[in-house]
């Protein structure tokens, strides 16, 4: 009874937040409409929010006003929309059909201009609230990269980029972005972790091809190296090592050392080389027991180690957890040659691992005919494996899908938490203008995702449905109002790109039939727009078929 109580009430918890956002933007969308005919005129017989048997319904003045059942969507009927529709002359004036082309037009387009209207509406409220952004500041520096020899070192704070004060990450990316391919000179004012002072640096940052394929930006300058990831404190744990007699365990992620807090994995030895060994080791952690997440930290305590002349990761037999696995798939070529969860991943062909990178690519490089040799540790023991690779289709960042190799495997992922701090704009102009920007950006990323589907550039996998919408309302709204309002603007944004698209029985596809009755000077004869709307139909229920079938293999993991 408690299970279905438990399902029953998620259930619940995911469908209210869906309901009440695509709510709002369908009385947005069929607001503009009902707004808009009334003025010009336009007698309208039902404002109704869902489709089906009306829940609930009154009327005023001329028009009932309806709440069905099936909150998918809903519609403005007008008098006399239907072409052929038989009209006395006295009422001809009301008849949306009878109005001038250009009022029609208008009527049209109301629908999807005030959902890209309420979405500059919501992203104006949210810079007036504030939301969480990236903070400026650097991950982890690879020594040989060309960052670090520029003099950027893991956890520098940027301060300003060519004069112009940086508060977010996006902010530095928005400068990094650009339509030709020239290298640019930055000038950067940084603050190092664990400093006040502030130093200054030049680097010349190479134009590439912008990896984002959503961007309007054909370019972007790069100084490689440059990130705001870096490892974070969990852990891999050596079986032998007193720490695991203790009952510290792999994936067990450490947050402070003798009362001393730690982030980053840069920060375990050197917190650990000021401990005296004659000292007790005393380790808080976060970790899981019996299958639970455990949620109030741990504490690990070791007494001296006489056989110590310090403290380290290494002497502690402590490492990070990235080349251990934790999953392994079902029916997978890592399944059939025999690894297990946990398995430490030593070497591939007798090539040492040191980092999950390695990993990948010395499984994506496999020549498709010998099996590839793959040594782990398990329960103190070296195993050797055989294992062949399986050519799958993977998706990239980029929104792409790449075929390669895989054996289906994923390890215990190391990364920090993004540091994010809450950026309010009080001026309400200021924030009116954010609003626009963002919606502006958000417009060209969604029409240019629609331009990439048809190149070919990105998977029409990505393409999502109704239950996608529910998942992305629901997990939303668990983060917060911000987050929930935001991804409300992203979908009124859509909404508004989407009804636009010239298909028949969508709003773009009426704008069409207007446009060609604009250059003809006469409308289109009711069977061609019978029959445009007939393919438009099959087309828009043949997509959300496609969105759908997609959520399920989402859902389900296929």
């Amino acid at each position: 009874m408690d299970i279905i109580l438990n399902l029953l009430h998620q259930g619940f918890s995911a469908i209210v937040p869906f309901v009440v956002l695509l709510g709002i933007l369908i009385f947005v969308h069929e607001l503009g409409h009902f707004l808009v005919a009334i003025w010009c005129g336009v007698r309208v017989e039902v404002f109704s929010l869902g489709f089906g048997k009306k829940i609930f319904k009154f009327t005023r003045g001329e028009t009932t006003y309806a709440l069905s059942i099936i909150p998918l969507g809903g519609y403005v009927k007008m008098f006399g929309e239907q072409p052929g529709t038989s009209i006395s002359d006295e009422d001809k004036k009301f008849a949306f059909t009878h109005k001038n082309v250009w009022q029609r037009v208008a009527i049209v387009l109301a629908g999807p201009i005030m959902n890209f209207l309420f979405a500059i509406l919501v992203f104006f409220t949210v810079a007036m609230i504030g939301e969480d952004a990236r903070t400026p500041v650097l991950g982890d520096i690879a020594a040989d990269s060309s960052a670090y020899s520029a003099g950027f070192r893991s956890g520098d704070k940027l301060i300003s980029v060519n004069d112009l004060k940086i508060q977010t990450w996006e902010e530095f990316q928005k400068v990094l972005n650009q339509k030709n391919g020239n290298d640019v000179n930055l000038n950067f004012v940084l603050q190092h972790e664990g400093s006040t002072d502030q130093s200054k640096i030049s680097v010349v940052a190479k134009a590439e091809v912008n990896p984002n394929i959503l961007s309007m930006y054909s370019h972007v300058a790069n100084v490689p190296g440059l990130t705001t990831m870096a490892a974070g404190t969990t852990i891999g744990l050596d079986e032998k090592s007193r720490l695991y007699a203790m009952g510290l365990r792999t994936g067990d992620t450490i947050t402070s050392i003798n009362g001393h807090r730690v982030t980053y994995w840069r920060d375990l030895n050197t917190t650990l080389a000021k401990i005296d060994p004659k000292e007790v080791l005393s380790l808080e952690i976060l970790g899981i027991r019996e299958g639970d997440k455990v949620e109030k930290p741990l504490t690990i305590t070791m007494s001296p180690d006489d056989s110590l002349k310090s403290y380290s990761l290494e002497n502690l037999g402590l490492e990070s957890s990235e080349l251990y696995l934790s999953k392994v798939m079902e029916s997978s070529p890592a399944e059939a040659a025999g690894l297990k969860q946990m398995d430490r991943l030593v070497s591939i062909n007798n090539i040492k691992l040191t980092k999950w990178e390695d990993v990948i690519n010395n499984i994506k490089s496999f020549d498709g005919k010998n099996p590839v040799s793959i040594s782990v540790l398990r329960d103190k023991k070296i195993v050797d494996l055989k294992i062949t690779p399986k050519m799958t289709t993977q998706m990239t960042p980029g929104g792409s899908e790449e075929k390669r190799y895989t054996i289906g495997i994923a390890p215990l992922v190391n990364l920090a938490a993004q540091n994010f701090v809450l950026v309010k704009i009080g001026n309400p102009l200021l924030a009116l203008a954010r609003g626009a920007e963002r919606t502006w950006d958000v417009s060209i990323m969604t029409v240019m995702s629609f331009v990439r589907l048809f190149e070919a550039k990105i998977s029409p996998k990505n393409i999502g449905g109704v239950l996608s919408i529910g998942q992305a309302a629901s997990e939303t709204f668990k983060m917060g109002l911000s987050q929930f309002l935001q991804m409300m603007a992203v979908i009124s944004v859509n909404l508004f790109v989407l009804n636009l698209l010239p298909i028949p029985v969508l709003d773009g596809g009426h704008l069409v039939f207007y446009i060609v009755e604009i250059i003809k000077g006469a409308p289109l004869s009711l069977k061609k727009m019978e029959i445009a709307q007939q393919v438009g139909m099959a087309l828009l229920m043949s997509l959300m078929v496609f969105a759908l079938f997609n959520d399920f293999a989402r859902l389900f993991g296929k």
